[in-house]
């Protein structure tokens, strides 16, 4: 790698790992202070989907520097938790509300009896 162009890409790479941990910190932060459980999902999964295309963004990059070519395959990372981590954040959520009420607490109705109720 020629040594001129090592500082005008270590920089930026430095500085998109570090925003994603920033954006960890800020996930991990937000799971704390939240009061429940539907709060306390959304920090981490949007702050993991947004550092996770800053770590791909800089292995781009990187090696796309260091081979002196585009290196694209780092974004099948972040594309694939694109198309997860909502379908997971879904899943966990109904299954939490199934929880609730299982246990009889005052939560939303369901879709389907909603549809019934008004006649559709």
């Amino acid at each position: 790698m020629n040594p001129e162009l090592s500082l005008w890409v270590e920089i930026p790479v430095a500085i998109l790992l570090v925003l994603s941990g920033v954006f960890a910190l800020i996930g991990a932060t937000g799971l704390l202070r939240m009061k429940d459980y539907f709060q306390r999902m959304h920090p981490p999964a949007l702050a993991s989907t947004l550092g996770a295309w800053c770590v791909a963004l800089a292995s781009i990059i990187y090696f796309s520097a260091l081979k002196s070519g585009p290196v694209l395959h780092a974004w099948l990372i972040p594309i694939l938790l694109a198309i997860t981590v909502p379908v997971t954040t879904l899943l966990l959520a109904r299954a939490a509300l199934f929880r609730k009420r299982m246990a009889g607490e005052d939560v939303p109705a369901e879709v389907s009896s909603r549809r019934n109720e008004s006649g559709s």
